[in-house]
């Protein structure tokens, strides 16, 4: 069986060695000084002893596996692993198989004065799996166990599924019947559809249903006073939302066990092209025009000269749109010949080789555990903004990094703004490596927000994002988030410190 990496992103077996390193060195060094060393992969030490007896359900307290769920998947989790630094390791990691051991686990952690912090698939990259009070002994609620597909209803495109089940599982159940979710965020190899939907999450597809929202047909959640489900319907206009309560709770206000989500038939037909711009502001106008066209394809991904260089192996610094379009029932040449006009009209022209971002793509995080190791400072952060504010925002942020290097993409477009990603590499300095991410992340943040963004547009809050979380929502909201706390976790037992609760 394939292992999971324990201090970086996904499979073990995909970490660059040696020889990887080396090469990745030789071309980073180009544009980063580098100190010619790279940083060593720990063995695990010996971790502080757990504080409380085992949960009543299946459960771990080996060094192995509370490593695996001390910290996600972030820059800064990544050195913190590679430190050794765990201060405040989980005292156990507990697997429930169904509903009724979350509940004995919430009654167990109520009595012993516990916190409970629920766990997917474990790629946060805000701080959103991670327990930092060092005072108060707590459990991760691993919900791999529950991982079931229920039920599959081929008539009404829907899927009932385990909060537990990852993306890979899901997808394979659904292409038996020839449906798909076609929810692809860059973690769907490894998060879980419960970890989707408690972040909000985005996936690849840049318009239409792009965020996990807009799949809910209905959700069940344990929390500490009770169960709630939702009605199975098509829509409904009956008061507030209850499944809009729970998406982007982040485990603080119940624990999402089931969900019932609309799928769609396979595509059957696809067509795409690679767009080049010598501006990048014609690359940002020719997005607006696709987004506002209602061709609605599936990819729309501006990358930035730099971007198309650094990730995409670019032969030139230019900017490069990609689109695709897919559909299960009809030929989708004509979409794309039309998106290719709009383009063109902007000085575009289709690129005479696909680009192999793709790829890339999927290895970004492998290869930013490399640049860690070689002593880069290297992380994302994304936003969304409206088409009027874009670009002032795009220039504070590259000030706000500067002298950094920044690259930037449009991961999603809308017809009223894009969400842009950037990608931010810097010296580091061996042993403050925390301190200068944790300054640019300060800096950036303050531009994003001050620029009319978002502090995320698909990346959760966690604990990361909090300060700049409680200035962008509305107080009254506020009053109702924390008052919904106290009613449902009177005890502060599911994960505290997400979301400011």
């Amino acid at each position: 069986m394939r292992t999971k990496s324990w201090w970086g992103w996904g499979w073990a077996d995909q970490a660059l060695d040696q020889a990887g390193s080396d090469q990745l060195a030789r071309r980073v060094s180009a544009f980063l000084p580098l100190d010619g060393q790279v940083a060593p992969v720990p063995d695990v030490e010996r971790l502080r002893r757990p504080r409380v007896a085992q949960p009543p359900i299946e459960a771990r307290c080996d060094n192995l596996a509370r490593v695996s769920h001390s910290y996600g998947k972030a820059y800064r989790d990544v050195i913190r692993n590679l430190r050794n630094d765990f201060p405040n390791p989980p005292d156990w990691i507990a697997y429930p198989r169904n509903e009724n051991e979350i509940e004995e686990t919430l009654d167990w952690a109520a009595h012993v004065g516990a916190a409970i912090i629920p766990y997917g698939g474990g790629t946060s990259v805000v701080g959103g799996v991670e327990f930092r009070d060092p005072d108060r002994p707590f459990v991760t609620l691993d919900l791999g166990r529950m991982r079931a597909v229920v039920e599959l209803d081929a008539a009404c495109l829907a899927v009932r599924a385990q909060a537990g089940i990852d993306g890979p599982a899901l997808e394979a159940a659904l292409r038996e019947k020839d449906l798909t979710l076609r929810h692809y965020p860059q973690s769907f190899e490894f998060s879980t559809l419960g970890g989707w939907l408690a972040t909000r999450a985005g996936g690849h597809f840049a318009t239409g249903r792009t965020r996990i929202d807009d799949f809910v047909e209905s959700l069940r959640i344990v929390t500490p006073v009770g169960i709630s489900e939702s009605l199975r319907v098509p829509a409904s206009g009956a008061g507030p939302s209850p499944d809009r309560f729970w998406l982007g709770s982040e485990g603080a206000l119940g624990i999402i066990t089931e969900a019932w989500m609309r799928v769609q038939k396979r595509p059957a037909f696809r067509s795409r092209a690679t767009i080049s711009f010598a501006e990048y502001q014609a690359g940002v106008a020719a997005s607006k025009d696709l987004a506002q066209s209602g061709l609605m394809p599936a990819n729309c991904r501006l990358l930035d000269p730099l971007e198309s260089l650094i990730a995409a192996d670019s032969d030139s610094p230019m900017a490069a749109l990609l689109l695709a379009f897919e559909s299960a029932d009809h030929p989708v040449e004509s979409a794309l010949d039309r998106a290719i006009e709009l383009c063109r009209a902007h000085g575009g022209q289709v690129a005479p080789r696909e680009t192999s971002w793709r790829g890339n793509f999927l290895r970004a995080p492998y290869l930013r555990d490399a640049l860690a190791r070689l002593g880069v400072v290297v992380e994302t952060f994304e936003t969304a903004c409206t088409w009027g504010s874009f670009e002032q925002l795009h220039a504070a942020v590259l000030d706000a990094v500067s002298p950094a290097i920044a690259t930037c993409r449009f991961t999603h477009v809308y017809p009223d703004g894009p969400a842009p990603y950037f990608t931010v590499y810097a010296p580091g300095r061996r042993g403050a490596e925390l301190e200068i991410w944790d300054e640019l992340k300060a800096r950036v943040s303050e531009a994003v927000v001050a620029n009319g963004g978002t502090i995320t547009h698909h990346h959760a809050i966690g604990r990361d994002h909090n300060p700049w979380y409680q200035r962008q929502r509305p107080e009254p909201f506020g009053t109702v988030l924390r008052a919904a706390k106290r009613s449902l976790d009177p005890q502060r037992l599911l994960n505290p410190g997400v979301l400011g609760l």
